[in-house]
C-alpha cells in the first residue's frame, strides 16, 4: 500500500518525525509484526528451554551448538546483505519503471484536441471517438495486469465499458472475432490510426506534419501499454526470489540459537552479560526481514493498485 506522507514532513516541527515513525497505516510495523512475533516467540522458547528444562550436561551441549551457530552467522557465510541488496535494487527499479509506464492519456488528448479540427458535431464526435479508442486500450491492458482493477471496473462500472462500444457494433464484433493467445490491447489503437488517417483525407487534420505528430504520440502511448504488458509477463525470476528468501530466513533460523545469552559464569567469549532480550538481534531482524518484506510488497503492489482511468 502506497501511503502519502509528504504533507506531514513539509514543515519541520518538534515531534514531527516521531509522529511519522509511529504511523500504522502503510507502515513497516504493520507489514512485519507477525514475523517479528513469531521470531520472538521461538527465541523465547529456546531461551526458557535452555535455562529451566535442560540438565547441566545438556546445557553444555546446547552452548556448544549456540557458539557454532553464532560463529556461522557472524562470518558472513550466508551473504545476506549482498543478495538482499541486489534484490531490493532490482525490485525497486522494476516498480518505478512500471509506475512511469502508465499510459496516461493527457498528452495524447492534447495532441488530438490541437490537431483534429472541426467545431461541428462530427468533429466533436471524431475527437471523442479517438480518445475512447485510446482509453479502451488502457482498460484492456490494466485489466490484464490488475485483479482489483478488473473486478472493480467490470462489475461496478460495467456501463462505462459499454460506452466504449457505442461507436460501431462491427468494432465489437471485430474485436471478439479475432482469436489471440495474448492481450488484444493493440486493436483499438489500430482503429485509432485508421480513423486519424480518414480524418486527414477529410481535411480535419490539416497537414501531414500534424498527422505525424498524432501518430508519434499514439506510438508513445502504445509503447507504454506494451511495456506494462511485458512487465506483467516477464517477472523477476522465481529462483532469485527463492534464494533471497531462503538466505534471510535461514540466517535468522541460526540466530534463534546462536544469539542466545549463555551462562556468563562459564566465561564464553562475548557472553559476559545476560540481558535476556537480544535487542540488537531484534533490530537486525527488523531491518533485514523488513527489507525483504518491503521488496516483496513493492514487487506486488503495483498489480493490486486501484487505477484511475480518465474516461
Amino acid at each position: 500500500m502506497t501511503v502519502s506522507y509528504t504533507l506531514e514532513v513539509a514543515n519541520v516541527r518538534f515531534g514531527g518525525f516521531t509522529k511519522l515513525l509511529l504511523r500504522w497505516r502503510g507502515s513497516i510495523y504493520r507489514l512485519l509484526y507477525k514475523d517479528l512475533l513469531v521470531f520472538c516467540g521461538v527465541y523465547l522458547f529456546f531461551s526458557l528451554f535452555y535455562r529451566f528444562l535442560l540438565t547441566p550436561k545438556q546445557q553444555d551441549l546446547f552452548e556448544r551448538v549456540a557458539l557454532y551457530c553464532d560463529q556461522f552467522t557472524n562470518t558472513n557465510f550466508i551473504p545476506v546483505l549482498f543478495v538482499l541488496g541486489f534484490y531490493v535494487t532490482l525490485a525497486f527499479n522494476r516498480w518505478w519503471g512500471q509506475y512511469t509506464s502508465f499510459p496516461l492519456p493527457d498528452n495524447l488528448m492534447m495532441v488530438v484536441s490541437g490537431n483534429v479540427h472541426g467545431a461541428d458535431e462530427t468533429g466533436r464526435l471524431l475527437r471523442r471517438t479517438l480518445m475512447r479508442y485510446a482509453n479502451l486500450s488502457s482498460v484492456l491492458i490494466l485489466r490484464s495486469i490488475s485483479t482489483r482493477f478488473s473486478l472493480n471496473f467490470f462489475f461496478q462500472h460495467f456501463n462505462c465499458v459499454q460506452l466504449f462500444f457505442i461507436l460501431l457494433c462491427e468494432n465489437l464484433k471485430m474485436f471478439e472475432s479475432l482469436h489471440s493467445d495474448f492481450n488484444k490491447y493493440w486493436m483499438p489503437l489500430t482503429w485509432f490510426s485508421n480513423l486519424a488517417s480518414r480524418a486527414r483525407e477529410e481535411g480535419r487534420v490539416r497537414d501531414d506534419i500534424a498527422l505525424r505528430l498524432l501518430m508519434d504520440e499514439l506510438n508513445n502511448y502504445r509503447a507504454k501499454c506494451s511495456l506494462l504488458f511485458h512487465y506483467d509477463w516477464i517477472t523477476i525470476p522465481l529462483v532469485y526470489t527463492q534464494v533471497v528468501t531462503i538466505a534471510v530466513y535461514s540466517f535468522f533460523a541460526f540466530c534463534v540459537i546462536g544469539r542466545q545469552f549463555l551462562n556468563p559464569e562459564k566465561g564464553y567469549k562475548d557472553h559476559k552479560l545476560d540481558l535476556y532480550v537480544p535487542v540488537f538481534t531484534l533490530l537486525q531482524f527488523f531491518f533485514y526481514t523488513g527489507w525483504l518484506k518491503v521488496t516483496q510488497h513493492t514487487h506486488a503492489s503495483l498489480v493490486e493498485t486501484d487505477f484511475i482511468l480518465i474516461m
